[in-house]
């Protein structure tokens, strides 16, 4: 199954520091010391609440915001993270 959620990434000026965060996916943050470092931990930090939420008996996704309904602040940075998750045991064996 793949899943696509907008993750905020703001750079903090005090560390240099990219934070991201998911909008729709509460508590899902991320950091990294570059961009594509921040991107990266985002896309785990997003799969690790997918699948987490996934596994529950009645398990429901948040709905996708539109890029234009984010409260933003001036420099954020918004990227589309794709999650893909398979759900077949021993698919990988």
């Amino acid at each position: 199954m793949k899943f696509i959620y907008p993750a905020v990434f703001r750079k903090e000026e005090s560390s240099g520091k990219y934070k991201a965060f998911f909008p729709n996916l509460e508590c899902c943050y991320a950091e990294g010391d570059t961009l594509d470092d921040a991107i990266d931990n985002a896309n785990d930090a997003a799969y690790n609440w997918i699948y987490a939420e996934l596994l529950e008996e009645d398990a429901e996704l948040p709905p996708v915001s539109d890029k234009s309904d984010l409260e933003l602040e001036e420099g954020d940075i918004v990227r589309n993270i794709l999650v893909n998750i398979r759900m077949f045991e021993g698919w990988d064996e």
